[in-house]
């Protein structure tokens, strides 16, 4: 390996990164989802469902594919339904602590909400929010060039209130990055490298500070919803949501 190579590699990664070792990546490099590694999941989004936000779509097993190392998740309107799709790496993927990175693509228009985001791996035991949940990455296509970091607690009582909403010119064109520095101290949220938010609570406790466990990934589109907004412009459908990678550093 050439000087050159070594200053190039240096300087594509982020310092929280070059402080790390690489642990664990996802390059959807096959044909289809690693079942060793993702869960697909079923269903609506009813608010009784454990997920649901009033959402309008129906989760299939169909709204995906792996193609040239990407994952595409895709969201249509087929008749008088929506569809989409939803993974997580509940019980095979959990990790605590450490750089949380993706490189994704985000879908545009009215009544989308793609995220790439996290939850406490005690969920089945505790449920929501005590479980503690990070939303590395929201977008909803009724508030173009906006990008949502928030995170979820017992304290909050699941309300979004410690979050930030910053405004990135451009974010809809091509990829970017979507990461987390996340230490037994605080989490700090980025695109593409930049600082957008910092939690830290002063005091910790289970309420205040569920971070001090495993969490799983979670990739989804929904349409609508609570968040999402309750309209939804058809003539934008089908959208498409694009994961490059998705890699640990710890």
């Amino acid at each position: 390996m050439n000087k050159y190579f070594i200053i190039i590699l240096i300087t594509s990664l982020s310092f929280a990164q070059t402080k790390r070792k690489l642990v664990w990546e996802e390059n959807f490099s096959g044909e289809s989802l690693n079942k060793k590694v993702w869960n697909i999941e079923l269903g609506d989004g009813c608010p009784n469902c454990g997920w649901g936000n009033n959402e309008r779509q129906l989760y299939t097993t169909v709204n995906h594919e792996v193609a040239a190392g990407n994952l595409v998740i895709t969201a249509k309107k087929e008749g008088d339904k929506y569809t989409s799709t939803r993974i997580t790496t509940k019980d095979k993927q959990e990790f605590k602590y450490g750089y949380f990175v993706a490189r994704a693509k985000l879908p545009v228009g009215q009544g989308i909400w793609p995220a790439f985001w996290m939850l406490g791996s005690s969920i089945s035991e505790v449920g929501w929010p005590k479980s503690g949940e990070i939303d590395i990455l929201e977008y909803v296509g009724k508030e173009p060039q906006m990008v949502f970091t928030s995170l979820h607690t017992q304290d909050s009582h699941g309300n979004t209130i410690n979050t930030k909403k910053t405004k990135i010119e451009g974010i809809e064109d091509g990829f970017h990055l979507y990461a987390i520095d996340w230490t037994k101290d605080k989490i700090d949220f980025f695109v593409d490298d930049a600082l957008l938010y910092s939690f830290q609570p002063a005091i910790k406790n289970e309420n205040t500070w569920p971070f001090s466990q495993p969490f799983y990934f979670i990739v989804n589109m929904a349409i609508g919803g609570n968040f999402g907004g309750p309209a939804v412009d058809d003539a934008i459908l089908p959208q498409k949501f694009v994961l490059d990678y998705i890699r640990v550093f710890q």
